[in-house]
């Protein structure tokens, strides 16, 4: 299994946005849910936003509901999450991974995921 790999992330002031990007294998992506998740430092890794394969459903844990939006590129085997507003309290590494829906429980290992730091 060919773990997705993340990119986009940086260094933001408070309000700022970014937008991060996962691209996976086509044997991933084909025909699943994806999700994005997020470990802040001396946390446990989270759930942030899952979206159905074919892009018409979307999920997203309430404290990034109305800044975030997660979408996909089938044909690029890509997903992305839009973040805008972004907060101190966002700043985490980023993962992207197959999730089973609706419950977005990740399905496969992790990647190295993207670091994203929001300044106050």
């Amino acid at each position: 299994q060919v773990q997705p790999v993340e990119s986009g992330g940086g260094l933001v002031h408070a309000g700022e946005s970014l937008r991060l990007s996962c691209t996976a294998s086509r044997r991933t992506f084909s025909n699943s849910a994806m999700g994005w998740f997020r470990q802040a430092p001396g946390k446990e890794r989270e759930f942030v936003a899952a979206i159905f394969w074919s892009g018409g459903n979307v999920r997203y844990t309430d404290s990034v509901k109305g800044r975030f939006t997660i979408s996909r590129d089938n044909a690029k085997n890509t997903v992305y999450l839009q973040m805008n507003s972004l907060k101190p309290e966002d700043t985490a590494v980023y993962y992207c991974n197959r999730v089973l829906w609706p419950t977005g429980h990740a399905l496969d290992a992790w990647g190295q995921g993207t670091l994203v730091t929001v300044s106050s």
